[in-house]
């Protein structure tokens, strides 16, 4: 049986981590909306970052890996740490004070669109085919679908914080590019070391201007930065530089389209919700998608082998 590598990966494995990373990032909306209920959004991050950061130190740990020390990884953790969390992260806590998670969750889907604009313009790592852009509109008209368009009528209201929430989103389609800087790397060591540069960015700034010591958080927002911290970042950012290494970066931040759907379907379990007919129709759409942006064609694959 054939070891798995990022030139030759087990495409069933790398689509199921897909749909728990898309489980994963699209809880953090709602653990976010209840944290900031009681802890302002740059301590809420800082502390996420610390957290997760700290967890992953002790998983490598525990496997005996050591992060890199050479200054030039650092400032790589670094530039990864600001498009992927300090800047994201943040922009995204601070918006959903007064903006619901279902909203944040819309606009954060587009982070595909815009990797893609940006392998197009800029960096032109990956390959850009016809079926990918199949894969775009199919997951964008497969999110109006299950939605429903007049979910975006909200769009006018608190502007700067759905700005806000775009302007996270083009960092991560930055990050999702810059992550390819990490090849041959564990994926869990650039996972950790952006976290903990993240969390050296953040902490001074969350100590100045927000004086933690004086907050007196709920019970329910402490829960919800654990699960968080853990969840939502520690294993989340592990299998996401896995998949950018196997999946790449168009195909990792298609993962984006999920959110939505894994959302609908929580409300349907838990909350009792009824999916429409087009709703559903949606939802092949957005697995439709993925599929396209993510399963390589064979003269693709032998491409990149070659490569």
């Amino acid at each position: 049986m054939p070891t798995m590598t990022p030139q030759n990966p087990n495409l069933a494995r790398e689509h199921f981590l897909l749909l728990v990373l898309a489980t994963l990032w699209g809880s953090s909306y709602s653990f976010i909306k209840i944290g900031v209920e009681t802890i302002p959004p740059l301590t809420l991050i800082a502390a996420r970052t610390l957290i997760a950061g700290g967890i992953l130190l002790a998983v490598l740990r525990r496997r005996r890996v050591r992060l890199p020390r050479d200054g030039a990884t650092w400032r790589r953790f670094f530039v990864q740490a600001c498009l992927n969390s300090v800047v994201p992260f943040t922009l995204i806590a601070w918006a959903e004070q007064s903006v619901d998670a279902g909203l944040a969750v819309i606009l954060n889907s587009a982070t595909p669109i815009f990797t893609f604009l940006l392998t197009v313009l800029m960096t032109r790592h990956e390959q850009v085919t016809l079926r990918r852009l199949f894969g775009v509109i199919a997951g964008l008209v497969g999110i109006c679908l299950v939605i429903g368009v007049e979910a975006l009528g909200g769009l006018g209201e608190s502007l700067m914080a759905q700005l806000a929430i775009i302007l996270a989103t083009i960092c991560y389609a930055g990050a999702a590019i810059f992550s390819k800087n990490f090849k041959g790397l564990d994926p869990a060591v650039p996972a950790a070391g952006s976290l903990i540069s993240g969390a050296v960015i953040l902490l001074p700034m969350s100590l100045v201007v927000d004086q933690p010591w004086e907050l007196n958080p709920s019970a329910a927002s402490m829960l919800a930065l654990l699960a968080l911290s853990a969840f939502s970042t520690a294993l989340a950012f592990t299998i996401y530089f896995r998949l950018v290494q196997t999946l790449g970066s168009v195909g990792t931040t298609s993962q984006a389209y999920l959110r939505v759907p894994i959302g609908v379907a929580i409300g349907i379990v838990f909350l009792g919700e009824r999916l429409s007919q087009t709703a559903w129709v949606g939802l092949v759409c957005v697995i439709s998608g993925v599929a396209a942006m993510t399963i390589p064609a064979r003269r693709d694959a032998t491409q990149a082998r070659n490569a």
